[in-house]
């Protein structure tokens, strides 16, 4: 049975001008033992996304389909469950150690708090248990008499990692764990994370936007954009050959160390990611796609498999991953046929111009007709 299963998650806010969808249908397992990196820019609901799984958001946001943890629905848990199953089964690092840690108690009070709340020590043997999970994470027993202000960033990051483990849970989400610390730091962390997981068997669910962090961390890799996920595949092969033009640009945009061409031409990507109100038509990221093509603008394409078989577990939402969709379309911008019709294959979605210039739509498998 996998640690965490996603089924078609959606996670939408309520405003005064109307309804923000912040994630759209993700769909994710997680083995036991699993890591998962979760990508994308500032904006594409990957934070939104790991908040909605221990049911951390904001009243005003909805969440719909399934989130099981070890089989069992985190949205229909009563409060008292819900309770018992944070921290002890699933716990946090949360984005920004310095707003996680209450600054008024000391290190050691908050360390010891989640074993007391579920019953894992007593208060006697509590002292303990905190001066093991300070030693573990590299910082020493005494530092537990520390309040938050007196650590640097990296200790703080460090005590924060020691919360999560106090229960010892099966699962670990780490919303941008390294945030605002230096590259020293930030490596120091990253690797006691991955020796504790290691040590430990947890699965992990990493959120960061740094895809080269993520390749090296995680087995397996999901790339969201716009509150969708647009490429979900083994992390290497995600980093190294990604099929989606998207995670094509997340990976072009970190340069190879030795490497003088990529140091002095950084590559980057055009425009700003779409507001969430007002979505373009057929794939969110054709307006800043490189490589679009005129049917991108009308199909919005499900993640499909990327070597052109059902059983793949590298996928991809790209109409360049299907042959039958790409075969006779044209580049976003150039003439259409003369008939006007973007071609597409028998049972595929067609967009043709129709005697007065309007445009029929045909729905289609594997992609969402858009009206």
């Amino acid at each position: 049975m996998n640690v965490l299963s996603l089924e078609d998650v959606s996670v939408t806010y309520s405003i005064a001008s109307g309804q923000v969808p912040a994630v759209r249908g993700v769909t994710l397992s997680l083995a036991p033992g699993e890591a998962l990196g979760i990508a994308g820019e500032s904006g594409s609901g990957k934070s939104t996304l790991a908040m909605a799984l221990l049911r951390l958001l904001p009243r005003d946001a909805r969440v719909d389909g399934r989130i099981l943890l070890d089989g069992e629905d985190v949205l229909s848990m009563k409060w008292g469950r819900l309770r018992a199953v944070r921290w002890a089964e699933a716990s946090i690092v949360f984005q920004g150690a310095q707003h996680g840690l209450n600054p008024v108690r000391r290190i050691g009070e908050q360390i010891a708090e989640p074993l007391l709340v579920h019953g894992v020590a007593q208060p006697s043997q509590a002292r303990t248990r905190v001066a093991e999970l300070l030693e573990q994470v590299g910082l020493p027993a005494w530092r537990a008499r520390s309040y938050p202000h007196e650590l640097s960033g990296g200790q703080r990051q460090r005590v924060m990692i020691a919360m999560a483990l106090a229960c010892s849970p099966r699962l670990i989400i780490a919303d941008e764990p390294t945030t605002a610390l230096d590259v020293m730091v930030q490596a120091q962390v990253l690797t006691l994370i991955k020796d504790l997981i290691a040590t430990h068997g947890i699965s992990l669910v990493m959120i960061s936007h740094d895809l080269s962090v993520l390749a090296d961390m995680c087995d397996r890799l999901a790339v969201m954009y716009a509150g969708r996920l647009v490429e979900n595949g083994p992390a290497h092969e995600v980093f190294h050959a990604a099929r989606h033009p998207y995670s094509k640009a997340l990976a072009a945009a970190f340069p190879t160390v030795g490497d003088p061409a990529s140091r002095m031409a950084p590559k980057g990507l055009g425009g700003d990611p779409p507001d969430p109100m007002d979505l373009p038509s057929g794939c969110a990221f054709h307006p800043r796609c490189p490589v679009a093509l005129d049917i991108c603008s009308t199909l919005d394409v499900e993640l499909w498999p990327a070597d052109g078989t059902e059983t793949a577990p590298h996928t991809a939402a790209c109409v360049r991953v299907r042959p039958d969709l790409t075969a006779t379309a044209s580049p976003s911008g150039a003439a259409a046929s003369s008939s006007g019709e973007v071609a597409a294959a028998p049972g595929e979605e067609a967009s043709a111009s129709g005697e007065d210039g309007t445009e029929e739509k045909v729905a289609s498998s594997g992609g969402k007709e858009i009206s």
